[in-house]
């Protein structure tokens, strides 16, 4: 019964109403927005991480991975005396630098990673086969478009070029075995990926039996921040980062996003609120009478605040529910926008739908509606039923 005449009470002006559940739907989209925000990128970033399936990044003291050109030295001895650790399982040792490739237009330069095929989590193939000898290289779908070359076919790569005297340095004639999609560089970037010690090689004297990151992963049971711990007190020109270090040190940079989605999730809230409280005061306004009758002839107090609060929740829960829908429309066509930031990694993500944060936060909404349905239930159900009757009748 209550339920019916707080449905009865809604669709007695339903335009009204309509408006109002799309007003809160929008705010309802802005807070599923705000809150996959919020996490979106640091749980992408945690996605890259664990997809690589290593534990530790170690680099060159203080530096983060590829942020510079600095390297290691005496590779060889390092990788084996990691190896030798129990606590370790896995060692991958990387070296980046540029390649360049000559083109009928001039020359095309990329990325180049030197890798252990065997401990590799820098791209995932998507056609061919990976590498297997010394003279074979892996590409990106960029490197295939921008160079006009296909799989199978033989090219020339160059580790340094010239401008001035248009000369190549440390060339090499290399196959094209695979494609690979890199997880950690943007769709367009010109990447290629070779055996490491045919990028040592290429990267002649200055490049010889060195690295740029090394890639470890832990035993399962092994405490990953003790392992990093013992590698830099054994290994002082290295840095450990962990998981969750690099976690740690992402949700710093990206604090100012977090800040601006909390406030944006705020006054989601607030509107919500606001819209709910509006419509149904101004709902128990024209009713006024008709609720002086309701208590005159005997209806409890207690129905008539559960009427009104129903309202509120009504109106709470359709908007939540066609914002739930919007939000997620909304959070794909921005995503697509902000993927086109150079130098994003193809597969990141700024809005992650988490259904539990989601479903909490549009919880949250219909609880202000309930709250929303408070002040006007309150103030029907303290009504003074005779001067409220005669005013009534006057007017």
């Amino acid at each position: 019964m209550i339920a019916r005449l707080a449905i009865a009470a809604l669709t007695r002006r339903r335009a009204r109403t309509a408006l109002t559940v799309a007003g809160v739907a929008v705010a309802a989209a802005m807070l599923l927005d705000m809150v996959m925000l919020g996490s979106g990128m640091r749980e992408s970033f945690r996605g890259f991480i664990d997809q690589q399936g290593f534990q530790l990044r170690l680099t060159p003291r203080g530096t983060m991975p590829f942020d510079s050109e600095a390297t290691v030295g005496g590779a060889t001895a390092l990788v084996a005396t990691l190896r030798a650790d129990p606590d370790i399982v896995r060692v991958g040792p990387v070296l980046g630098g540029k390649h360049f490739v000559a083109v009928d237009a001039g020359v095309v330069a990329g990325f180049l990673l030197g890798i252990d095929p065997a401990a590799q989590g820098d791209y995932r193939l998507e056609a061919g086969h990976d590498l297997a000898a010394a003279d074979e290289i892996v590409v990106s779908t960029a490197w295939l478009a921008a160079t006009g070359r296909a799989l199978g076919d033989t090219v020339r790569v160059a580790g340094g070029y010239d401008p001035q005297l248009r000369r190549a340095t440390g060339e090499r004639t290399l196959r094209i075995v695979g494609q690979g999609r890199f997880q950690m560089l943007a769709a367009s970037d010109r990447a290629a990926a070779v055996p490491l010690a045919t990028a040592q090689a290429m990267g002649g004297a200055d490049r010889a039996d060195r690295v740029s990151v090394l890639l470890v992963e832990t035993r399962g049971a092994a405490d990953a921040e003790a392992v990093a711990a013992r590698i830099e007190a054994s290994e002082a020109r290295l840095t450990a980062l962990s998981t969750e270090a690099a976690l740690k040190f992402v949700d710093e940079r990206l604090g100012y996003f977090r800040q601006l989605a909390f406030i944006l999730a705020s006054v989601s809230l607030a509107v919500g609120f606001l819209l709910v409280t509006t419509l149904v005061t101004v709902s128990v306004n024209e009713r006024i009478g008709e609720i002086a009758v309701m208590r005159a002839i005997g209806v409890a107090r207690a129905r008539i605040v559960s009427q009104i609060v129903l309202e509120g929740v009504a109106l709470s829960l359709a908007g939540a529910t066609l914002g739930l829908g919007l939000g997620l429309v909304t959070a794909r066509w921005l995503n697509g926008i902000l993927a086109t930031f150079p130098g994003l990694p193809a597969a990141f993500d700024f809005f992650r739908f988490e259904p539990g944060a989601a479903f909490r936060a549009l919880g949250l909404l219909v609880c202000c509606g309930i709250a929303a349905g408070v002040w006007p239930a309150w103030r029907a159900a303290t009504l003074p039923i005779a001067t409220t009757l005669r005013e009534e009748a006057v007017a």
